[in-house]
């Protein structure tokens, strides 16, 4: 662990309200400089998306579930794509097989902080099985039923707690997680001051986190709409763009 960033404070920078879309570009960019391996990790995205929807195409309730909870521990997943960003800062070689192994330099705290993520998942997972054990109204014998039914109005009640939720779970992770791989990967430091250096970038940009949120949010949904395809693109993009988020929002 890096001691010097326990003996002094942390910059944190205050963004404005559209610097979230700079990020995007910058993402783009770095997405275009290393198209293979950034679509490489694309596609295990997808990969990983429909493995999850064949192994429950008879349990639609747990791909909602489970596919909402992915979303939740992409911050962790996507640490190869921040290598890649940061090897394109540094002038480095944009390839692939560097950054496979890229967890290897915080092992410890990576592991911790996917530790607390799957937690959050499992509860998640819970609530959401839950809430359509008590309030939805319809049979669930597959995803296209239960999509054409979850906007009936005898499911809106479900449809609100569902959203509600989930919403409190995405705001948690969020809250904790939008600087935290790339500065355990970049400064070696340790999960919990890297978790609470998120919450500090948050509480000092909470109209451009609102914002970053958003996007995050409706990129990641358009994804999953178009059946995971989506995500061989949005998932690099969106994981370049958080790289450039924590340098933009973490000082030195």
């Amino acid at each position: 662990m890096d001691t010097t960033l326990l003996r002094q404070p942390i910059e944190i920078r205050q963004v404005e309200l559209h610097t979230p879309f700079a990020w995007l570009r910058a993402g783009l960019d770095d997405l275009r400089a290393a198209p293979l391996p950034s679509l490489f990790y694309g596609l295990c995205f997808a990969v990983i998306g429909y493995l999850l929807a064949y192994v429950l195409r008879y349990q639609p309730q747990h791909i909602a579930a489970a596919s909402a909870g992915f979303m939740l521990l992409s911050p962790a997943l996507a640490i190869g794509l921040y290598s890649l960003s940061q090897r394109r800062e540094a002038g480095l070689p944009q390839r692939l097989v560097p950054t496979l192994t890229a967890w290897r330099r915080n092992l410890y705290n990576l592991l911790l902080f996917l530790l607390v993520l799957s937690v959050i998942f499992l509860v998640w997972a819970r609530a959401s099985l839950l809430s359509f054990a008590v309030f939805y109204a319809g049979n669930q014998s597959t995803l296209a039923d239960l999509l054409r039914q979850i906007v009936a109005p005898d499911n809106f009640v479900f449809l609100g707690i569902w959203l509600g939720i989930g919403f409190c779970f995405a705001t948690l992770v969020f809250l904790i997680s939008v600087t935290t791989v790339p500065m355990m990967l970049d400064r070696n430091t340790d999960a919990i001051s890297a978790a609470l250096t998120s919450v500090r970038v948050v509480a000092a940009n909470l109209g451009p986190m609102a914002v970053w949120a958003a996007i995050i949010a409706w990129a990641s949904a358009a994804a999953l709409l178009m059946g995971f395809i989506g995500i061989i693109v949005v998932g690099p993009l969106l994981g370049h763009a958080s790289w450039h988020a924590y340098r933009s929002l973490v000082g030195k």
